[in-house]
């Protein structure tokens, strides 16, 4: 178990590359190396897999883990919209023509940023077009009509909400989280601090917070039967 301690402002996406870089290196040196010989089987080595609650559903972690040839099983909160209105994957977006097609059958260009770091990557306004539409009250309350907003990972969100309606995913998720929730209960369950830190200042905390978890790891691999040999070196039971 890795452990990070960031500001109470930070989403906790920021904090997952620099728990995730050593699998991330782990993966792509595995992808370096010469083949293994399979088991025997012909079966295919499984895919390195993360996965993780609509925290950690950022379109930036979502592309860099399958830059590195992870399989993201991490949850995307679902597209909302104010009032109940129409919301965006109600909307045809086609990244490569550069449009947006509404639900009533309207297309408008999407105008891109010019600072490409800008959370609003691009837009789709409907402006005029929203006046005379007869889907206008499902759609917006806006004087100026509606607008879509594209993010710079538009494609690896879309993409991610696609994955997810799949049930033999879904249902391994929900067969996975109750592993990981498990754990986080073990950080908190004593008296060490785990729910409120005993210190102040980032550093300490992360410094307190990483000595837990090493206690937490340690008898972990207690329960698994961790034992050294010098023919074999470290060995589970």
């Amino acid at each position: 178990m890795a452990t990070a301690a960031t500001a109470g402002n930070v989403g906790d996406a920021a904090a997952a590359p620099g728990l995730l870089a050593e699998l991330v290196d782990q993966v792509q040196g595995d992808l370096l190396a010469p083949a293994a010989p399979d088991a025997g089987d012909g079966s295919p080595a499984p895919t390195p897999t993360v996965y993780g609650d609509s925290a950690y559903g950022s379109g930036s972690l979502l592309a860099g883990l399958h830059a590195a040839g992870i399989d993201p099983r991490v949850k995307i909160q679902a597209a909302v919209a104010p009032k109940g209105h129409f919301t965006k994957d109600q909307f045809r977006i086609d990244l490569a023509a550069g449009t947006v097609t509404c639900p009533a059958g309207r297309t408008a260009p999407i105008v891109y940023n010019a600072d490409p770091r800008h959370r609003h990557h691009g837009q789709a306004s409907f402006g005029p077009a929203c006046a005379s539409c007869p889907l206008r009250g499902q759609c917006t309350s806006a004087k100026a009509g509606r607008t879509v907003t594209i993010t710079a990972y538009e494609q690896e969100l879309a993409a991610a909400r696609a994955r997810q309606a799949d049930p033999d995913r879904a249902a391994d998720y929900r067969a996975t989280r109750p592993k990981v929730e498990r754990k986080l209960a073990h950080l908190v369950r004593r008296r060490h601090g785990g729910r409120r830190v005993r210190v102040r200042g980032l550093g300490k905390v992360a410094a307190d917070f990483s000595l837990l978890a090493a206690a937490v790891n340690l008898a972990r691999l207690g329960v698994l039967g961790l034992h050294w040999t010098p023919s074999d070196g470290w060995a589970a039971a």
